[in-house]
């Protein structure tokens, strides 16, 4: 290692030294392979490229990294560690604080939380050069990935004194895992609730295979099943169940929301009903799933055909794109109101559509969705849109051409074009909403205004990041907790 950072005494020596490594490239499969398979898009880093990026973290006093990552990881003591050729104590430095590392390593958009405040990303060098921000991201996923295969499983975390107190927790994404693990090590009995025939909430169902491989997911929830938490799937609450019934009929001390934001928003826009005009979930769980783990109604893979229209501009459409390409499309085309400057989505996945032949049609929006005599789409009427100028919030619209319409050929369209709260609860629930449906919290603790009700992740905050969910399931498993036992340990019923 000190053939690559130097042996300088001097702290300021030794920081020019980290300074002048490259980032270390980081494989990927090459887009004429990776087209016609649903593995990760991103290679494994070998453990010499991984301690040569660790080596580039100049372990500065502020650790501006922390501050970005919502989770708040010790980043620099974990690269040290690996530096040090130590995986086992770094990926145990990112578990101290977050409870789905290997995920928020592959998902985070790393660009602007911890990699955006990285200081050896905006370093001035002697040379006047600058180079890339350490790989955090792509580090993280590594050393808790080669954590698992040292030791062949997620590592299983202590459980404490059972309370003999009960939580219900609706939904099995990033925020129900991590309220499960979290109260679960604390004493209590958890159940996790989910609609969805398998577990995973978003991690399973909204995320396409080569984002994320599906095994890690499985071998989480193995070890949050080994240390007592259990699942019960395809119940939907409101329907199934009530939450006053899983109160006073099934005896829960404690509830947590965490259901998430699934509900697709609606072009409202002529001929949407049409055959294979999809919704973006409907199509990315057909496209990526097996038939045991969808519902009954929505097994079988969707119709793609040669031409595939995908309306919408941030992450979610960027998986529907590679999606159909993955599924034979031969020309799938992404349709975006606004310019690419404007896109919420990562860069890096815009990068990968195009790699893999994606078209962009930018300041372009759908005006009516065209079918045959059996009422399949045929092609869809587009019109062409230019940015206003900007108005007293600083936002640019986008305002239609006149007679710019067009029409392209479309032998399936995907909509997607954003998420709404799933926060239908049934029509007894008195858990207060917003005028957006996002259920209202204490944002201190994360409970809702029945106190036994606690919230958080997307469901509250809206169509958000994996890394905020877990973020804000560890600080509501603590209030939960904190409520819990002010209720005092429960005698034991059989």
């Amino acid at each position: 290692m000190n053939e690559v950072i130097g042996t300088h005494s001097q702290d300021g020596n030794l920081v020019h030294d980290r300074l002048s490594i490259p980032r270390q490239k980081i494989e990927k499969q090459a887009p004429t392979e990776r087209v016609n398979n649903f593995d990760e898009t991103y290679m494994s880093m070998s453990m010499d490229a991984a301690i040569v990026e660790a080596a580039r973290c100049i372990d500065c006093p502020s650790a501006p990294c922390m501050d970005a990552c919502p989770v708040h990881n010790d980043i620099p003591s974990a690269l040290k560690m690996l530096e040090n050729d130590d995986v086992l104590g770094a990926a145990s430095k990112f578990r101290e604080t977050s409870t789905l590392p290997e995920m928020c390593g592959r998902l985070c958009p790393q660009e602007i939380l911890c990699e955006g405040a990285c200081v050896v990303g905006f370093a001035l060098r002697t040379d006047g050069s600058k180079h890339p921000p350490v790989a955090i991201g792509r580090l993280e996923a590594f050393i808790t990935d080669q954590e698992r295969k040292i030791t062949n499983k997620f590592p299983i975390r202590f459980v404490g004194p059972t309370t003999n107190r009960s939580v219900a927790i609706i939904g099995s994404g990033p925020a129900g895992l991590t309220v499960a693990e979290e109260l679960q090590v604390r004493g209590h009995k958890c159940t996790i609730f989910d609609r969805w025939p398998e577990a995973g909430g978003v991690l399973r169902y909204g995320i396409p295979n080569f984002k994320m491989n599906k095994e890690i997911l499985e071998e989480k929830l193995l070890s949050l099943r080994e240390i007592g938490v259990k699942f019960k799937n395809s119940v939907e609450i409101g329907t199934d169940v009530t939450l006053e019934a899983l109160r006073n009929r099934h005896g829960f001390d404690s509830i947590f929301l965490g259901n998430g934001a699934g509900i697709g928003n609606l072009l409202k826009t002529e001929g949407e009903d049409l055959t294979h005009v999809y919704q973006a979930t409907d199509f990315l769980v057909r496209g990526n799933l097996d038939d045991f783990e969808l519902p009954e109604d929505q097994r079988g893979l969707p119709f793609v055909g040669d031409d595939v229209v995908v309306v919408g501009g941030g992450d979610t459409s960027m998986d529907c794109v590679r999606t159909a390409v993955r599924l034979g499309a031969r020309n799938v085309t992404c349709v975006y109101r606004r310019t690419e400057n404007e896109m919420l989505g990562r860069t890096e996945e815009r990068v990968h559509a195009r790699e893999e032949g994606v078209n962009f049609s930018y300041l372009t929006t759908p005006t009516r969705f065209i079918s045959d005599e059996e009422g399949k789409v045929v092609s869809v009427e587009l019109v062409q849109m230019e940015l206003s100028e900007p108005d007293d919030s600083g936002r640019r619209r986008p305002v239609q051409i006149e007679d710019s319409e067009y029409t392209i050929s479309a032998s399936a369209v995907v909509i997607a074009i954003g998420y709404n709260a799933d926060s239908d609860l049934g029509e007894s629930s008195e858990v207060e909403t917003d005028n957006w449906g996002l259920i209202q919290v204490d944002a201190r603790t994360g409970q809702t205004n029945i106190p036994y009700i606690f919230a958080g992740g997307d469901v509250v905050n809206g169509a958000d990041l994996v890394v905020t969910a877990i973020a804000d399931g560890k600080r509501a498993a603590t209030w939960v907790h904190q409520y819990l036992l002010s209720l005092g340990v429960k005698d034991s019923v059989d």
